[in-house]
C-alpha cells in the first residue's frame, strides 16, 4: 500500500522525551521535580497582566512582538530591532537550524547537550556531530577539532542541561574565535539567571561585537512561565532578517507576550528567586555529599546526583524509591547518564524531603 513517507534521516530522531510527572495518589502529597521548573511560579504582575487581556481573545497577537522586544531591550540594553521572540527559545532553535542546516551539512553539540540540538539539526538533513565533553563540561578545544567544511552551527547550552556546568567567557570568546567566520555559533542561555559567577556572561557582549553568534532566553525558568511557551532571540541585523522571513506571523500570543513584559519588568521576583536557588543547591551539594553521592557543581536551578552501578544502589533503583516517595526527578538514559538522576530545587520541604529519602535508601531502609 502506497502511503507518504518522511524524509530521509526523520524516523532515525529519537524524539524529545520530557521528564515524568508524577502520578497523584490519595493521601500521598507528590513534588515533580523533573522539568526545573521554578517552586515559586510567575509574578504575580505577570499573572494580572494575563488575566487582563483574557477579554480579547479572539484578536491576533501583534506580529512582531514589538512590546515585549522593547521591554527585552530596556531590560538588557539591547535593540529591540536585534530581538526576535519565539513560542519558547525551542522554536527559535528549530528556526535556526532550519534558516541554516540544510542536507549534507553538519552541527555540533556536546556529550550531554541539550536534546533538541541533534533533533532540531537532524530535522533538515544535516548531521549532529558530538563534541566530548571533559568533566561534564563542554571542551572547546574538542569543539574545534571536530570541525570540517560541511559545519555551519555550533549548538552550546551555556550553562548546561542537564548537567549545570558551565564555560567562562573567556573560553566562550575563545571558541568563536577558533571558529571559521561562516559558522554560526548558538549560545543557549536559558539558565543564566541563576548564575553568580564573576568570569560567567550569558553572550550579549560576543553578539553585539561579531556577525556570526547569537544568544537565546526564555522566559520558562526563573520567569516561571512555561506553559505560555515564550522565548527570545538577539542576534546581528541580518540574521534576524532571515529568520522573521520563516517565523510564523502570530507565533507568540498576546496573553504570553503581555505576562513576559510584567515578568522582566518584576526584578525583586526574580531576585528572590536566584537568591533562594543558590541557597539551596548549596544545601542539597554539600548535605547529599554527605550520603557518599557525588553532586556535579552546577550554576543552575538544579543537580545532577550520581549514583553507583551496584545492585540495589543503581540511579534506577534510586528513582524507584523515590517515587514511592512522592518525589518525582529525572531519569537520564537518553543523555547518556543512565547512573545519574537530575533535581530540580523546588521548595523547602521537597528539597529536605530528597535528601532524607536519599539517606534511607543509601542506607538501605
Amino acid at each position: 500500500m502506497s502511503r507518504p513517507v518522511p524524509n530521509p534521516g526523520i524516523l532515525d530522531i529519537a524524539p524529545y522525551t520530557p521528564g515524568k510527572s508524577p502520578v497523584p495518589e490519595p493521601g500521598r502529597k507528590v513534588f515533580k521535580l523533573s522539568a526545573n521548573e521554578t517552586p515559586f511560579g510567575p509574578s504575580p504582575q505577570a499573572i494580572e497582566a494575563f488575566k487582563h487581556v483574557a477579554s480579547h481573545l479572539e484578536d491576533y497577537p501583534e506580529g512582531t512582538s514589538r512590546v515585549l522586544r522593547e521591554a527585552i531591550g530596556r531590560s538588557f540594553g539591547l535593540d529591540p530591532n536585534r530581538i526576535i521572540c519565539g513560542a519558547g527559545s525551542d522554536e527559535i532553535l528549530n528556526l535556526l537550524a532550519h534558516t541554516y542546516l540544510s542536507r549534507g551539512d553538519e552541527a555540533i553539540s556536546t556529550t550531554h547537550g541539550f536534546l533538541v540540538y541533534p533533533i532540531a539539526t537532524m530535522a533538515n538533513g544535516a548531521k549532529n556531530i558530538v563534541a566530548p565533553e571533559k568533566n561534564l563540561t563542554a571542551d572547546v578545544d574538542a569543539i574545534l577539532e571536530a570541525v570540517t567544511p560541511r559545519t555551519k552551527l555550533v549548538w552550546l547550552a551555556n550553562p548546561n542541561n542537564p548537567t549545570g556546568t558551565y564555560l567562562p567567557f573567556d573560553e566562550v570568546k575563545r571558541l568563536r574565535a577558533g571558529l571559521p567566520s561562516h559558522v554560526l555559533l548558538v549560545l543557549d542561555a536559558a539558565y543564566c539567571d541563576y548564575v553568580s559567577r564573576n568570569d560567567y556572561e550569558m553572550g550579549i557582549e560576543l553578539v553585539a561585537t561579531t556577525e556570526n553568534t547569537v544568544v537565546t532566553h526564555t522566559f520558562s525558568k526563573i520567569h516561571g512561565l512555561a506553559a505560555l511557551r515564550i522565548g527570545w532571540m538577539f542576534g546581528p541585523e541580518h540574521i534576524i532578517d532571515a529568520v522573521n522571513r520563516i517565523r510564523g506571523p502570530f507565533n507568540v500570543s498576546t496573553p504570553a507576550m503581555y505576562a513576559a513584559v510584567a515578568a522582566i519588568e518584576d526584578t525583586a521576583h526574580q531576585a528572590m528567586s536566584k537568591q533562594f536557588t543558590e541557597t539551596w543547591r548549596n544545601w542539597l551539594t554539600e548535605e547529599i555529599g554527605k550520603l557518599g553521592l557525588k553532586v556535579t557543581p552546577s550554576v543552575a536551578n538544579f543537580v545532577l546526583i550520581h549514583f553507583p552501578t551496584d545492585r540495589g544502589k543503581t540511579a534506577d533503583d534510586a528513582d524507584a524509591f523515590l517515587t514511592k516517595r512522592g518525589l518525582v526527578l529525572r531519569a537520564l538514559k537518553n543523555y547518556g547518564l543512565p547512573h545519574s538522576l537530575r533535581m530540580t530545587i523546588g521548595t523547602e520541604e521537597a528539597n529536605r524531603l530528597v535528601v532524607e529519602a536519599l539517606r534511607d535508601f543509601v542506607a538501605g531502609k
